[in-house]
């Protein structure tokens, strides 16, 4: 008879410095990666605010990102979308989840290394596949094998996503695992 072996202990969101969450957090990586679940569950951990730079794009927009790309084009949107991130960081500290081409942009890129804490959620492309069949709205993958995608936006972006302040990965595993590995990975980091 086997048993399961007890899960490993939550990390206490108490051992997070009070200078991490003195400034946002942002989480970075490919479409899929699981930024938007575990930020929305992170922040809760954390007690603080979430967003998802995505949905605040829409909102403000008054459409859909696919909507956007179609009618505006990718420049366009990313220039929105620089804009809606700068405006989230100049408020108070949040969670937030970004689009996978968000930190891609050389602006957009910079305000977030400068005002934040970014973490890269690194995912490997079949994990990758797996998640993003599971919703149809994504203007890149429209009319395109996924896979495909994901592995050349993964050998352009991969190198750019490294940039950021943590990585942490996000398995084909719950994310509450990716939820304690960033737990850990901030109760130890030193800015």
């Amino acid at each position: 008879m086997s048993r399961n072996p007890k899960s490993p202990a939550r990390p206490s969101s108490a051992a997070i410095p009070a200078s991490i969450r003195a400034r946002s957090i942002v989480l970075v990586g490919l479409m899929g990666s699981g930024k938007s679940t575990v930020g929305r569950r992170l922040a809760q951990r954390l007690g603080m605010r979430f967003a998802d730079a995505d949905d605040e794009i829409e909102r403000a927009a008054g459409m859909t990102i696919s909507d956007i790309f179609s009618r505006f084009g990718e420049p366009h949107f990313r220039d929105g979308e620089r804009r809606v991130i700068a405006r989230l960081l100049a408020g108070k500290p949040m969670v937030l989840a970004t689009g996978g081409g968000a930190f891609i942009n050389d602006e957009t890129r910079t305000l977030i290394l400068r005002d934040s804490l970014s973490i890269w959620l690194d995912a490997d492309i079949p994990t990758l596949v797996e998640r993003v069949a599971r919703r149809s709205h994504r203007p890149l993958l429209k009319d395109r094998d996924p896979a495909e995608v994901l592995r050349e936006l993964a050998a352009v972006r991969n190198p750019i996503y490294a940039e950021a302040h943590l990585r942490v990965s996000s398995a084909s595993t719950p994310h509450e695992h990716t939820v304690r590995a960033i737990l850990e990975a901030l109760a130890t980091w030193k800015s």
